[in-house]
Parts: structure tokens; sequence; C-alpha cells
């Protein structure tokens, strides 16, 4: 019997990275799958001020720090938040908001030097010539960061897209970083019939569809795994009678190759909110879901053997 270790949507957090790494040890993983939206979108400059103090801005609030242990310290909290800092005066602000490909450099650089430095965390945390260490990047995250991942490669890292790859016992995974369209337009959209043929093709890479597993970012739709907060024109959640509406944005395509196929299992994420098992027809699903921002590990354990599936349970902490 070997365990497999399934977590999605980081974000960026540094906490929930190495709580991702603590937990490969702590569950005695055999195969470890970080998937999907490794990466974040939010930046957030921290201002010299003229009388050697330092300011930002988050979430409406204005912190003001007064020395290089409470910028180290704010730092570290907004890392940790999932969130890039950066050190800037007010007049090299000015200038990011002026000029965009300027401002999307540093972000670029940001986010690489955070990747970059979480994979070197993995390959010092994880001995990746015992156990099978996989990440994936997700629809959130620039294709440039593809290369980062793969040049890992040398030192036991496997980047899953565009093959099979081989687990024990002859199961074999394919994996699809794309999703189906959101509101937010992110890098890696299409269209249910674009996604469904994207699906097949690497579908065609097994041996047996059905002694396989679906390492899917996007969630089949009209299950327990792609329920999400109904949003109006202004992107703000519904609010109907002072709760939340909600309502199944997940893909119609990975439920049609899921019915069509019936693998062993199918791994998802990309809906933080739905922390979720379900099954299509009898294919067991999962999305362990995120809580990035809060530092919450959230993922699902996995046990295969020769038949198959054994046993899958969800963890949180």
């Amino acid at each position: 019997m070997k365990k497999l270790f399934f977590s999605v949507d980081a974000h960026g957090a540094n906490f929930v990275w190495r709580k991702w790494l603590s937990a490969v040890n702590m569950y005695h993983a055999d195969i470890l799958i970080l998937s999907g939206d490794l990466t974040g979108k939010v930046f957030v400059p921290i201002i010299k001020q003229n009388d050697g103090t330092w300011k930002y801005s988050y979430f409406g609030t204005t912190f003001t720090l007064k020395n290089e242990d409470e910028v180290k310290a704010a730092i570290d909290r907004l890392d940790n938040a999932a969130i890039y800092p950066f050190l800037a005066t007010g007049a090299e602000v000015s200038e990011l908001q002026k000029d965009e490909k300027k401002l999307q450099d540093l972000m670029n650089k940001l986010i690489w030097d955070r990747l970059d430095q979480w994979l070197k965390m993995l390959i010092k945390a994880v001995d990746t010539s015992k156990v099978m260490t996989i990440v994936m990047p997700g629809n959130d995250d620039f294709f440039i960061f593809d290369d980062l991942i793969k040049s890992y490669a040398n030192r036991g890292v496997i980047y899953p897209l565009d093959e099979a790859i081989q687990f024990p016992y002859g199961i074999e995974m394919v994996s699809c970083a794309y999703v189906n369209p959101t509101p937010w337009n992110t890098d890696r959209e299409a269209d249910e019939g674009k996604l469904e043929k994207m699906l097949e093709m690497e579908i065609k890479h097994l041996k047996d569809p059905h002694w396989s597993i679906f390492n899917f970012h996007a969630p089949p739709y009209n299950t327990k795994l792609d329920i999400a907060p109904k949003l109006d024109k202004t992107l703000k959640p519904v609010v109907s009678f002072g709760d939340v509406e909600t309502e199944h944005v997940g893909s119609k395509a990975v439920r049609k190759v899921e019915e069509k196929y019936q693998p062993l299992m199918g791994v998802h994420g990309h809906i933080h909110e739905s922390f979720a098992s379900d099954y299509i027809k009898k294919t067991p699903v999962v999305n362990p879901g995120s809580e990035y921002s809060e530092g919450i590990l959230r993922a699902f354990i996995i046990e295969i053997e020769e038949n198959g599936i054994k046993n899958f349970w969800k963890i949180e902490g």
C-alpha cells in the first residue's frame, strides 16, 4: 500500500507551503502532489517616509513601522498571508503606477523569487529519491513559471503536464491546469468544448483510463466540489435574506470525461470553498479546497494498492 498526499491552491502563502512540506513526514507520504495555483496576485509596497519610518496599507488599514525589526516582522506576516511585500520610496511607487511594464516585471520577479525559494525548501525538506514529488501550476499561475518548476527536474521535482505519470501498481495519472471560464479571465481558461478536447488529449497518454487518476484543476460540474458564492455583475456575492447565494461553477467537460472513462479517482482544486468529496458514478472525486490566507493546511490523504484506491480522507490544520 502507498500513501498519496494531495493539496492545492497555496496562492503564495508561505505558512501553507511550510505546512505542506511538514505534512509529508507527519503522514508518511510516498507520493506528494502540490497542485494548482501556487502563486498569489496581491502586492503591497512598504513605503519609506521622510521621518525614517515605513508605512503600508492593507485592507483599508494603514500601518506605521518604526524600525527595521518591525519592517521584518511585517514582511513575515505578509509573506505568510499570501502577499508579496516590497520596500520602496513614494517616488518609486508613483513610477510603478505610471509604467505598466515596470510594474509587471516587478510582480514577475517577486513571484519568481518566492516560488524558487519554495522549491529550494521542498528539495531540502523532502527526499525526492524516496517520495515521488509532483508540482503543478493552475489557472492563476503565469506561464513563465512552468519553466521554473521544470528546472528542478534534475533534483527530483516532477512537472506532470502533457504526459502520463507512472504510479505504483501500474496506476497512471494525467493532469490539466486549465479550467472553464471564470469572471477573472485568468491565464489558463478555455470554453467547455475546447477544454474537453484538451482533456481528451491528456487521456490519450494513458494505457488504461479506467486504471488511472485524473488530476484536473477544475472540479466536475454539479458536485459538492464546485459550489461557490454566486456573484453579481460587479463580482460581489449575491445576498438573499441575509445569506450568500451559491451556485455550481465547475467544469462540464471534466464531469463528462469522468463519467465516460470512470477513472479510479479524480483529484481537483480551484474552488476554495468546496472542501469536499463526492462521486461521479463509481469514481470518487475530491477537492481539498483552500484557506491559504488564514494559513490553514487542507489536503486529502489517498491510499492506493494493487486493487486500486483503498481509502481516502481529508485533513485540516
